[in-house]
């Protein structure tokens, strides 16, 4: 219950994009492709918030997830994660 998706836009970018602009706190997600996510993670991180992969490793872009948030929540999200994904 605490890494559950509240909503679904169907869009990575867009998601990425409203982390950026601050309407969601954090986005993750899983099984992306380059094109996906790469306007948004700059995005993000232009907008001073923090993108990496589940495990906090510096994101790539060829990497098959993304975790992006505010900043302030960035930790928590990772632990939720991880402690989802064993």
């Amino acid at each position: 219950m605490q890494g559950q998706a509240v909503r679904r836009l169907g869009s990575a970018a867009l998601d990425l994009c409203y982390v950026a602009n601050g309407r969601f706190d954090g986005f993750w997600e899983v099984f992306l492709n380059p094109w996906d996510m790469a306007a948004g993670v700059l995005l993000v991180e232009e907008a001073g918030g923090t993108v990496t992969h589940f495990n906090g490793k510096q994101h790539s872009i060829f990497g098959k997830n993304v975790l992006a948030s505010n900043g302030k929540i960035h930790l928590l999200m990772m632990e939720v994660l991880q402690k989802n994904s064993t």
